[in-house]
């Protein structure tokens, strides 16, 4: 009567499908590169400003380059390749930027679209010798191909040296016995 009775089990609990951890709000504010520039531009230096200028404005500024150096390094390398900033002494993000006079223009991607031409087939041109029925001339031409030296089961000359001591070894123990 047990087995009869039976009754069945709960189905399990449907899992919860996983929730996204939330992003992290965006800093409102000016964004590195723009401090950067706003930088270079209040500089009336010369020759622009430097890194260490440009690491103290921006500390004045609140932002915290100890922790973000390699932000700022990056930050400065990028402006510098989009044009933004000009650098005048040294390489890399080391040296004196200063704002480009000239604001880089966008540039226009042009959209080219290569028409195939079909290719003119070529004509082989034959010689009046090979006419005449010179036929066994291409295949003495071919040069032979180069064979590979064979390789010597021994591959250095320490190993050399052992093999043949080991093998004067064993003679003499064979030859004891």
């Amino acid at each position: 009567m047990s087995s009869a009775a039976r009754v069945p089990l709960p189905p399990a609990p449907a899992k919860a499908p996983r929730k996204r951890a939330k992003s992290q709000k965006r800093k409102t504010g000016p964004t590195l590169s723009e401090r950067i520039l706003k930088a270079a531009s209040a500089s009336s230096e010369r020759g622009g400003v430097s890194l260490a200028a440009l690491k103290k404005a921006l500390k004045a500024g609140e932002y915290d380059v100890v922790t973000n150096k390699a932000r700022v390094l990056t930050a400065i390398k990028r402006l510098v390749a989009s044009r933004s900033l000009v650098q005048t002494k040294g390489t890399g993000a080391a040296g004196s930027f200063r704002l480009n006079k000239k604001p880089p223009s966008p540039r226009k991607t042009a959209v080219k679209r290569k028409t195939k031409k079909p290719k003119a087939k070529r004509v082989k041109r034959t010689s009046p010798r090979k006419a005449a029925g010179d036929d066994a001339t291409p295949a003495a031409k071919k040069s032979p191909k180069k064979r590979r030296k064979s390789k010597s089961p021994v591959k250095s000359p320490k190993r050399a040296k052992r093999m043949t001591a080991k093998s004067t070894r064993t003679r003499a123990a064979a030859a004891k016995k």
